[in-house]
């Protein structure tokens, strides 16, 4: 499993890039917006769903890879890459008939309970959840995003020493976007044959 580490938690402190170039994935990360509604989670009728009400989006209680049992998530999460993950969705679309989908950081960002001690997923929502980094299907960066951005200029010119001369297009082309379930910290720069947990998002409808 591919770990990344921890952006720092002031709003408007810049991440230090001086050292990206001995890194063999630099970090680009995005800051928070320091005003976000948070959702308004609720449980299926069945208890199968988490229904955030406000984004109309229906969540699995349990990360790919295990199942609901009627009262927790049991088995072994899914480790992918984001090609395999969304194959995966794919897959799962097929044989439900249910159109499952990767979701965007934003809509991911919004099962975080920042109100809490300890920020993180409610683990009464989402049992036996792993923490960590999970794929987002964003390729850039807008709806609700907002935030300052790092200084992607000294990001290219790092990117371009570690792969010899690579231009920042090219690399994007293998980075996807990540969000950390802890935090609520998102990243654009996961290099998308990274292993990572991830979680899959429908529409809801009351049906």
């Amino acid at each position: 499993m591919t770990h990344f580490a921890h952006s720092p938690s002031p709003r408007r402190t810049l991440l230090a890039l001086a050292c990206l170039g001995g890194l063999a994935a630099p970090v680009a990360a995005l800051a928070q917006s320091a005003a976000e509604p948070g959702p308004s989670l609720a449980l299926s009728a069945d208890g199968s769903l988490v229904v955030d009400t406000r984004a109309k989006l229906a969540w699995p209680r349990c990360v790919e890879g295990m199942q609901w049992n009627g009262r927790s998530c049991t088995g072994t999460p899914l480790e992918l890459d984001y090609v395999q993950a969304q194959a995966h969705a794919q897959a799962r679309w097929k044989a439900e008939g249910v159109p499952w989908r990767l979701p965007r950081a934003a809509e991911l960002r919004r099962l975080v309970d920042k109100s809490a001690s300890t920020p993180g997923l409610d683990a009464r929502l989402f049992p036996a959840a792993p923490s960590g980094w999970y794929w987002a299907s964003n390729t850039n960066v807008q709806g609700g995003l907002a935030g300052n951005q790092y200084n992607y200029g000294n990001v290219e010119r790092a990117q371009r020493q570690v792969q010899g001369g690579e231009s920042l297009d090219s690399t994007r082309v293998n980075q996807r976007f990540a969000v950390d379930l802890q935090t609520g910290d998102i990243r654009s720069d996961a290099a998308k044959f990274s292993k990572l947990h991830f979680r899959l998002v429908r529409t809801y409808t009351d049906q």
